[in-house]
């Protein structure tokens, strides 16, 4: 586990996000998806370097693949994958075929990392929860109770999904979106619910925002109303001075590790020097509450459609 200490409080563990592993990913991805064996040393070099978590998931094309060859034998590591998205299940949906799907989720999901049980499941979808009258996360738990599954959790976008996910009390982990930008947790019940919550293991996820707020090219952000890219970045270039960070990277995860409800932080990478720079950065100390709370007040209310890639109607031409 790689961790910082900052006074009595321990810093955030490093998770290796896998995504790039097996799908092209980010808006800032220039090298593509790395080879099979490219992928192998890469999550090598990060056990190495004192990683200790992967994370994947069954959507994620070949990454589980990629994860379940690399940690074997030395190698060794705790992995979180995530259900199938199971879409076009509805309520009307036979119990039997939810059941079903559910199910060869977990059973592809362990013959790809080749365990024969899940450390840590996640749903991928919070609606998950409700979806198909209970039945895919009555299943879920079904399944935890056999022993198929270790703890589970949810993946969330949102404020209100996370409060949602944290009504249950068979919740064991969040991953939820967080960066500089995301003003959403800020004035949420969220941080607060976790305190009362310290079985609850939360990992932010999109720190750089799919690699968006690291670039120079403005012209990779999309087109949002409202949105004034241009000002965002140099917003971003005044904090980064004024609170003697590196760079941009460096502030965004020093930004996010100072935060005491998040225990982890996953980061991805497509290559080996990729992946020892982002690990360099971790290593530096956390944003004081002061610096906190000049980044936040220097930084512009982005309108909440940046915040979800999944909403982003188009890039710059």
């Amino acid at each position: 586990m790689v961790q910082a200490m900052t006074g009595d409080r321990k810093d955030s563990e490093f998770v290796l996000g896998t995504v790039q592993l097996g799908l092209p990913y980010g808006v800032t991805n220039q090298v593509g998806m790395p080879s099979h064996d490219e992928a192998v040393k890469l999550i090598h070099r990060a056990i190495d370097l004192g990683v200790t978590t992967f994370d994947t998931a069954r959507s994620y094309g070949t990454s589980e693949e990629r994860v379940g060859d690399a940690l074997t034998g030395p190698y060794e590591g705790h992995i979180i994958t995530k259900l199938d998205p199971l879409e076009g299940m509805t309520d009307s949906t036979p119990i039997s075929t939810v059941r079903r799907a559910v199910n060869s989720s977990i059973r592809l999901s362990c013959l790809a990392l080749a365990r024969d049980r899940i450390p840590t499941l996640t749903l991928h979808r919070a609606k998950h929860l409700t979806a198909c009258n209970g039945t895919i996360w009555r299943e879920v738990n079904k399944l935890r109770s056999l022993g198929k599954i270790g703890e589970i959790g949810v993946s969330v976008q949102s404020p209100e999904e996370a409060l949602q996910a944290l009504s249950h009390p068979e919740v064991r982990q969040l991953q939820l979106p967080f960066n500089v930008l995301d003003w959403r947790w800020r004035n949420s019940e969220v941080p607060a619910k976790l305190r009362l919550r310290p079985d609850v293991k939360v990992h932010a996820r999109s720190a750089f925002l799919q690699g968006l707020l690291l670039a120079e090219d403005l012209e990779l952000w999309p087109i949002i109303d409202g949105l004034d890219p241009g000002f965002v970045r140099e917003r971003l270039l005044q904090a980064v001075k004024e609170c003697n960070r590196e760079n941009v990277l460096d502030l965004c995860l020093a930004f996010v590790k100072a935060q005491d409800w998040i225990a982890g932080v996953v980061v991805g990478a497509e290559t080996e020097g990729q992946l020892e720079s982002n690990m360099d950065f971790f290593r530096t100390p956390p944003l004081s509450p002061e610096q906190v709370d000049l980044v936040t007040n220097l930084l512009p209310t982005v309108p909440e459609t940046l915040l979800n890639p999944a909403l982003w109607p188009s890039i710059r031409t």
